[in-house]
């Protein structure tokens, strides 16, 4: 892995496909599973030294995602690809992208795919859109596409026409660095896996008792004593405000929005040892290398603490585009609910204050204002009255179940030998058989806006480790987030997952080969 450019297209993926390999994908082949799909049979669009990447002239915004899909082809195809800004209305020769979609069903993440013998035209109403349909070009293309070298073609997509958009507005996946360290590197790797599936959210895992993983000038020990250590020893690591921006930054390139997370009240062990004044008494705690969780709290209303919490959020919100601040909330059974709703209601105070949304687990809503708040419910049972009330007073959801959607969850019980067990055991099966939309007893449709997978790193020291969790699960997780529910089958999934192996491969990402998956070999 290069450090300094670690995306998937970079990465040094060893021999030349095989002549298999080479083979043309279905139009049905993409994961997520499109909306609708039309294949032509025995069409197909080649591409060579002379193909263009048509942008849409006059409009600006199309640039970048034509940039990012020329970029995505050009290693493994050798070709020159270039992007130039031209008149669509005729579908020219090439890969042209416009925002000139006229149908209203695809709204402002859908897009529409055309291919035929000499065009592949990709429209949208929005730029988000376009970043959807340049996954699914990439997806039609033989797993050679992800070659960092020249491969042998033949370089062509399917014909046909798919017509798509997601079930829900928010699909995301989250990465806990505060457990484990994973350097800045790793992250902007993680980004482009999650991509290929059409995440929109990662939703980054700051701080935890095990460390303090970005920097806050105002409490600069923070990084340097609470981000000096992980779980089971070590050096640790954080983020620099410049290391988080280019995160950002390289997120929003590939249509994701950041969503930091900073646990608080509870959860806070590399604080309180960073700084004595945050807590009760005055006196810091060592630090904290061990697994356990549910034990640490700020000493809330003081004033020191009340200083902290602003700052960090102010800080945070100053370098996130984005629109949410995830604030924890959540295993605070030693804070008395009284104080902890008091607590809840001044982060959110700041949140407000600094022009974001606050977002927590699920358990901020008993003191969050429910019609501006988002909670991430993670519960693997449904029955939860707070969460039922807060919904009935206006409240939305992100929907990630411990027991479905956890990929720190061990397959089997003896896959992988390390992973939790505490919420059951997650096949990828499991991973996909349920609905986000009646997961909370008593809480409607309407208040669930999507779905996140969560990826808890107590138990996963390495990359290789984070990279078995997610594949086939976090594919399989991103597929209940976007295909309607009448659409979902796990027979189709499969086999499609199964020709995704090679991808995987070719990023020389680790996956758990599922007995429940046909691998091709």
């Amino acid at each position: 892995m290069t450090l300094e450019n670690p995306t998937l297209a970079t990465l040094d993926i060893g021999p030349s496909p095989t002549p298999a390999q080479a083979l043309l994908p279905a139009l049905s082949a993409v994961v997520p599973l499109p909306a609708e799909v039309r294949p032509a049979p025995g069409v197909s669009l080649v591409i060579n030294q002379q193909t263009t990447i048509v942008s849409q002239v006059g409009s600006p915004e199309v640039r970048a995602p034509a940039e990012l899909l020329a970029g995505e082809l050009r290693p493994a195809t050798g070709y020159p690809l270039r992007v130039v800004e031209a008149p669509v209305e005729a579908d020219p020769p090439g890969i042209s992208l416009a925002l000139t979609c006229p149908d209203p069903t695809i709204g402002t993440q859908g897009y529409r795919l055309a291919i035929t013998a000499t065009s592949a035209s990709l429209r949208a109403a929005t730029v988000a859109g376009l970043y959807n349909g340049v996954q699914t070009v990439l997806q039609l293309l033989p797993p050679a596409i992800e070659a960092r070298t020249a491969q042998d073609g033949p370089w062509a997509l399917p014909g046909g026409t798919i017509i798509d958009y997601p079930r829900y507005p928010y699909r995301g996946s989250m990465l806990d660095l505060a457990r484990y360290w994973f350097p800045p590197a790793f992250v902007l790797r993680y980004i482009d896996m999650i991509s290929r599936y059409k995440i929109n959210y990662f939703h980054l895992h700051l701080t935890d008792d095990q460390g303090w993983r970005i920097q806050i000038d105002s409490w600069p020990r923070l990084t340097t004593v609470g981000g000096s250590t992980q779980t089971g020893g070590g050096p640790g690591g954080y983020l620099t405000k410049a290391n988080y921006r280019r995160i950002v930054e390289y997120a929003a390139a590939r249509n994701i929005t950041v969503i930091p997370e900073v646990e608080m009240p509870g959860h806070v062990t590399a604080a309180l040892a960073s700084y004595p004044e945050l807590n009760p008494g005055g006196v810091a705690p060592d630090l904290y290398t061990g697994y356990d969780v549910s034990f640490s709290a700020l000493d809330i209303g003081t004033p020191a603490t009340n200083r902290f919490v602003d700052d960090v959020i102010r800080e945070l919100a100053e370098m996130t585009p984005g629109p949410y601040i995830h604030i924890g909330g959540e295993e605070t059974n030693q804070i008395e609910p009284a104080r902890y709703q008091e607590f809840i209601r001044y982060a959110e105070s700041c949140v407000t204050k600094y022009g974001k949304k606050v977002m927590g687990w699920h358990e901020i809503l008993a003191g969050a204002t429910p019609a501006t708040s988002l909670g991430q419910y993670w519960y693997s049972w449904p029955s939860d009255s707070p969460a039922a009330r807060a919904a009935q007073a206006g409240a939305q959801f992100v929907i990630s179940p411990a027991n479905r959607a956890y990929l720190d969850a061990k397959y089997t019980a003896t896959q992988p030998a390390f992973g939790q067990q505490w919420a059951g055991l997650v096949e990828a099966r499991d991973a996909y058989d349920w609905d986000p939309d009646s997961t909370i007893d008593d809480v409607p449709a309407e208040c669930v806006i999507g779905v996140e997978s969560a990826l808890f790193t107590q138990l996963t020291p390495t990359v290789k480790d984070v990279e078995f969790m997610m594949f086939p699960r976090l594919p399989v997780i991103a597929e209940v987030g976007w295909a309607a529910k009448h659409q979902r089958d796990w027979d189709s999934l499969r086999a499609r997952l199964a020709e995704h192996a090679q991808r995987w491969e070719r990023w020389q990402a680790d996956y758990y080969r599922s007995p429940q998956i046909p691998w091709p070999r």
